[in-house]
């Protein structure tokens, strides 16, 4: 929680800084994101094909397993198209590019801000750290109303770091595996997703 809040604080800190114009130019550079969000792919590289044990576990992944992830991406879709009936300002594609972030805030958000601008970014961006925080605010109730798998389908990507420990907290230690699994799998789509979105769709 204290980690989501500190990234919030990040963002308003940058907002407010943006808005009053107290910037340095290099910093409104457009090279910039992108240089960011190539070292960001790269060390999410990194972080994945370091993690043997979320390695193992892709390896000998089950039937059961690989439904957990699927079925988060559909419910995600089918939300966010709803939503996006109700929004004027977005379409049905760029709903779906924001919800391919998973929670994954950080990456999605720079690369919608690459391929669709920066306002559609930080829509993403504030969505997907809402996610976050909700699923780790609220993870008890979603258990008792929803059951064991809530806090994992709401956690999305995160459901292997951030939101993990309330996962184990609330639904119980057999539900380690399930999310570790599903959060990797989410985390390595995430910019497949986003981009077959925008750019291929």
């Amino acid at each position: 929680m204290k980690g989501s809040l500190i990234i919030v604080g990040f963002f308003v800190v940058g907002l407010m800084l943006g808005v009053t114009g107290y910037v340095p130019d290099f910093l409104t550079d457009g090279d910039l994101s992108t240089y960011a969000l190539y070292a960001l792919l790269f060390l999410v590289g990194i972080t994945v094909g370091a993690d043997s044990g979320a390695l193992d576990i892709i390896r000998n992944v089950k039937l059961e397993l690989v439904l957990v992830p699927v079925f988060i991406i559909v419910g995600t879709y089918i939300g966010v198209g709803i939503v996006s009936f109700f929004m004027e300002d977005i379409s049905f594609k760029d709903a779906l590019a924001v919800g391919s972030g998973f929670g994954y805030y950080s990456l999605s958000s720079i690369l919608i801000s690459e391929i669709r601008g920066e306002t559609l970014g930080a829509i993403a961006l504030v969505s997907n750290i809402i996610r976050e925080v909700t699923t780790l605010l609220f993870a008890p109730v979603m258990v008792m109303a929803f059951g064991k798998l809530a806090p994992i389908a709401a956690g999305g990507a995160t459901a292997m770091d951030s939101t993990l420990s309330v996962v184990k907290k609330f639904s119980g230690k057999e539900y380690v595996l399930i999310s570790i699994f599903s959060g990797t799998v989410l985390t390595v789509l995430v910019p497949l997703l986003v981009m077959f979105i925008l750019e291929v769709l």
